[in-house]
């Protein structure tokens, strides 16, 4: 079944409606705008990339692991879990379905540790620590997968991207043109689409859009004879443009910090047997608003 998108859980689950998933924010968007919501994905996503850089892992294990985030908060409020703690746990959790192997445990944690301090320290409080522990990326994986229902196949736009490439070009161009399809379609990871599509219109929104950039007229008849919903592609390409908007006014480096200062923080679910300040503070994946 892993072959097959039609008959995967991807397809038959994964794809989320729109309605659904505005719907499942609401709590979030009582607190935050939806373009600051749309902020606080992307800086995480940016983590997880991060991170994925810093741990050599393949791109499609950030991909999966930036779906699987994207999962559990279209399913839960940002006040559930810390996405700080979710970042690392997708990473660790998508690089064993992808089978590059199992992470090195203190690596990962110290990965974190020097992203936090040094890559994206502008998003918190100086001095900060990332203060999670290997012991709380295992027990939130438990949670990713009980979300998940333990469906952990996710199919990629890349592998179309590249059959559509070989399909319509005939020349040398198909390198060029590739390669600004597949940032595009890296850049869909920083928006809803992987919820709401199927790779294979992805792949073509990105495909389309890589075309009018490299001005490629003879597209227009390879598009034009596929059995395809078009306003799907364009409605895809339309999400992918507001992002660039967005980006286009947005400085992180300058606004994250206040969102997620803005955000509920989380706090420890303790045991009643336990006094106030036994165990580990503050590092619970369990939550609850403060």
């Amino acid at each position: 079944m892993a072959g097959n998108f039609w008959r995967s859980s991807h397809c038959q689950q994964w794809l989320l409606d729109k309605q659904d998933l505005m719907r499942e924010r609401n709590n979030d968007l009582k607190l935050i705008c939806e373009e600051d919501y749309q902020k606080v994905m992307i800086f995480f996503a940016n983590f997880i990339q991060g991170l994925g850089e810093a741990m050599k892992v393949r791109q499609q294990v950030v991909a999966t692991a930036t779906v699987f985030f994207r999962r559990f908060y279209a399913k839960n409020s940002l006040k559930s879990i810390d996405p700080l703690l979710m970042c690392p746990t997708a990473l660790y959790l998508a690089a064993k379905v992808d089978e590059f192997g199992v992470l090195s445990n203190s690596r990962l944690i110290q990965a974190c540790q020097v992203l936090v301090k040094n890559k994206f320290c502008y998003a918190f409080n100086q001095p900060t620590e990332f203060s999670y522990r290997i012991n709380h990326v295992w027990e939130c994986e438990f949670y990713l997968l009980e979300l998940m229902d333990c469906c952990l196949i996710v199919f990629h736009p890349y592998r179309p991207l590249q059959q559509y490439v070989t399909d319509l070009c005939s020349s040398t161009d198909d390198a060029q043109l590739l390669q600004v399809a597949w940032r595009i379609i890296n850049d869909t990871y920083r928006t809803d689409i992987p919820l709401l599509y199927p790779p294979y219109m992805i792949a073509l929104s990105a495909l389309h859009m890589a075309c009018v950039i490299n001005q490629k007229e003879a597209a227009k008849n390879w598009f034009a004879e596929l059995a395809i919903d078009m306003e799907k592609i364009m409605e895809i390409s339309k999400q992918i443009i507001s992002l660039y908007e967005l980006w286009k006014n947005y400085d992180e480096t300058k606004e994250i910090k206040a969102i997620l200062q803005s955000l509920p923080k989380p706090v420890v679910s303790r045991p009643p047997s336990q006094g106030p300040n036994d165990g580990i503070q503050n590092n619970d994946p369990h939550v609850s608003q403060a």
